[in-house]
């Protein structure tokens, strides 16, 4: 019975481990994108016109550092929040390890 447990202990934090895994992976290409977005921004010429999604629809922007700074706060969000599922993927690496030595233990 012990052993039946510890495999579906060990299934459950596998499958923990890849939905932190991909939801990192979705995190680390958003904040790639704020980047280039972010540094799109800065270089194209004050004169050209800006434009940003709004649903279905694009705005001209008026405020360009009103719109950096939205994007900057944004990928500051997802940068925290990455941090935190990197945090909760180490801690899923510890326990998965343990319930291995476990299981072989026994």
């Amino acid at each position: 019975m012990n052993e039946e447990k510890n495999t579906a202990d060990l299934q459950k934090i596998v499958q923990e481990l890849q939905i932190v895994r991909g939801q990192i992976q979705t995190l680390s290409s958003q904040i790639s994108e704020y980047s280039l977005t972010m540094e799109s921004l800065e270089s194209q010429s004050p004169e050209k016109t800006v434009y940003k999604s709004v649903g279905n629809i694009l705005l001209e922007v008026s405020d360009r550092k009103k719109l950096f700074d939205e994007l900057s706060q944004s990928k500051l969000n997802i940068e925290n929040h990455l941090k935190s599922l990197i945090e909760k993927e180490d801690s899923l690496r510890v326990k998965y390890e343990e319930l291995v030595i476990a299981f072989e233990s026994q």
